[in-house]
C-alpha cells in the first residue's frame, strides 16, 4: 500500500513497429532501463510496464508494446496482447522512425482516434535520419497532433516529449478521483465495516477498503474501521449517527440487518464501479437479472488474478446467491485480469467486479463491448444487493442514479 495503485495512474501505451526504438524511448523518459534494448527486430515480446511519477500530472504508468507489424503464429498473439493495450490506454504514444511512416502507422493512428484517445507521434533516430517535415506539418495542422523529434542515442527531444505528455493528458487526470467523499460533508461520520474473513490478507486490508478509508480521511470525514462482530455496539456509541457505512458485497445481509434503516449503507463494490464505469447503467443491466431463464450463461469478469480460495466471492459466493434468488441453475464462466471475451454473444449478463485493479478507460471500454454485443453488465455489489433484497437501500446514496432508478421501476410498472 506504500506505492498508488496502478488503476489511479494515467495509461500511456507505446506503439509502433518492430524495432523503432520503443523500448529506448521508455528508457529515457523513465531514466531508467525497464525495457529490454536489442537491434533484434521483436525483442519486446509482451507488454512491459513501468510505473513512476511525472510531475506535475503525477503517478503515470508507461506500457510499452510489442511491435503491431509481428510476424508468425507468436507473432499473431504477441499483437493481440498489444492490440488488448488499446482497451485501457489513456494517452497513446505512437512511435515511428523519422522517415518511415506507413500504412502500420496509420492503422494505429486512426484506432487511438476511433476511440477518441489522445495520441502524440514521435518521430524517432533523428540522428539517423532526416525527419519528414511535411508529416510534422500535416498531423498539427489538419489534426492538432503533436509531433516530437526525438533522438534517444542522444538524448533529444526527450524533455519536448515529457511536456507534450502532461498537455494531452485527460484533463480529469489532474483532479483526485473521489470514492465517496463527495457524497458526505466534512466532519460527517463514515464507518467501514471490514469483515476480517478468509479472503482478508494477513496483516493489511483488501485493496478497496485501503483506497476508501483513504478517501474519507482526503475528505475530512470523520472514519471508523470496525468488524461486522463491532458494529451494533459502534453505532450505539456514537452521539450522532454516522451519515454512511460501507461494507464489503457479501456482507450486505449481515450488516443491514444491524444498521438502523434510517442510516445510508453502500459497498465498496458499488462505490468502485460508480467511479470507474457507469453507475446508472450498470443499475439498470442489474434489472435484466429478472428476465434470466434456467441454464443462461453469466460471464463473471474480475479485474484482478488471485488463487480462488475456498468459497471465493466471485467462484462460489455471487453464483450461489444469483442462482438461489432466481430459484434455478445458470452456466458460469468466468475471466481474470485483462482477458475478456472477443463473442459476448453467448452471454445473457456480464457481471463485473468493482476494478479496484482497473483504471477507468479499461472499465468502460468493457462496458462499450457489452453494450455494442447487447449484453447487460452490471457489478458484484449491485448483484449482491439485488440478490439480498437490499437493492434500494444499497443505491439510495447515490441520489441522482437512485432518482433514475425509481423513474425506471415507475415506466416499467
Amino acid at each position: 500500500m506504500k506505492n498508488t495503485p496502478k488503476s489511479f495512474r494515467v495509461h500511456i501505451g507505446i506503439f509502433g513497429r518492430r524495432n523503432v526504438g520503443k523500448s529506448s524511448l521508455l528508457n529515457a523518459i523513465t531514466r531508467q532501463n525497464i525495457s529490454i534494448v536489442s537491434n533484434t527486430a521483436g525483442t519486446t515480446t509482451d507488454p512491459v510496464e513501468k510505473p513512476m511519477e511525472l510531475l506535475p500530472l503525477g503517478p503515470v504508468l508507461f506500457i510499452d508494446t510489442a511491435g503491431v507489424d509481428d510476424i508468425g503464429d507468436l507473432g499473431r498473439l504477441r499483437i493481440e496482447k498489444t492490440r488488448a493495450i488499446f482497451n485501457r490506454t489513456d494517452l497513446g504514444v505512437l512511435v515511428t522512425e523519422a522517415n518511415s511512416w506507413g500504412e502500420f502507422e496509420e492503422s494505429i493512428l486512426n484506432e487511438l482516434l476511433l476511440r477518441k484517445i489522445p495520441v502524440i507521434i514521435v518521430l524517432n533516430k533523428i540522428d539517423l535520419h532526416e525527419p519528414d517535415n511535411t508529416l510534422q506539418k500535416r498531423f498539427e495542422a489538419e489534426k492538432h497532433i503533436k509531433v516530437i523529434l526525438v533522438s534517444t542515442v542522444k538524448n533529444e527531444g526527450i524533455l519536448d516529449l515529457r511536456q507534450a505528455i502532461l498537455d494531452q493528458a485527460p484533463a480529469h487526470f489532474f483532479e483526485n478521483p473521489s470514492i465517496l467523499r463527495d457524497l458526505l460533508k466534512p466532519q460527517e461520520v463514515v464507518i467501514h465495516v471490514i469483515p476480517i474473513d478468509r479472503e482478508a490478507p494477513k496483516g493489511r486490508l483488501l485493496l478497496p477498503q485501503a483506497q476508501a478509508i483513504r478517501d474519507s480521511l482526503d475528505g475530512d470525514l470523520i472514519s471508523i474501521a470496525i468488524k461486522e462482530t463491532e458494529l451494533e455496539s459502534a453505532i450505539k456509541a456514537l452521539k450522532q449517527d454516522p451519515a454512511l457505512v460501507v461494507t464489503d458485497s457479501s456482507a450486505f445481509n449481515k450488516v443491514a440487518k444491524l444498521v438502523p434503516q434510517h442510516i445510508p449503507l453502500t459497498g465498496y463494490s458499488i462505490l468502485f464501479t460508480r467511479m470507474k464505469g457507469d453507475l446508472k447503467t450498470q443499475v439498470l443491466s442489474t434489472l435484466t437479472i429478472e428476465t434470466l431463464k434456467p441454464n443462461d450463461r453469466v460471464l463473471i469478469a474480475e479485474a484482478c488474478t488471485h488463487h480462488p480460495i475456498c468459497d471465493d466471492i466471485g467462484r462460489c459466493k455471487l453464483p450461489r446467491a444469483l442462482q438461489n434468488k432466481l430459484g434455478f441453475n445458470l452456466q458460469f464462466d468466468f475471466t481474470e485480469g485483462h482477458d475478456f471475451p472477443k463473442d459476448l454473444s453467448p452471454y445473457k449478463l456480464v457481471i463485473h467486479c468493482g476494478a479496484c485493479m482497473f483504471n477507468r478507460r479499461a472499465l468502460l471500454t468493457r462496458l462499450l463491448l457489452c453494450e455494442e454485443a447487447g449484453v447487460p453488465m452490471t457489478n458484484y455489489g449491485l448483484v449482491f444487493a439485488y440478490c439480498m433484497d437490499l437493492f434500494d437501500r444499497a443505491l439510495k446514496p447515490f441520489k441522482e442514479v437512485y432518482k433514475a432508478y425509481l423513474e425506471h421501476k415507475t415506466v416499467e410498472n
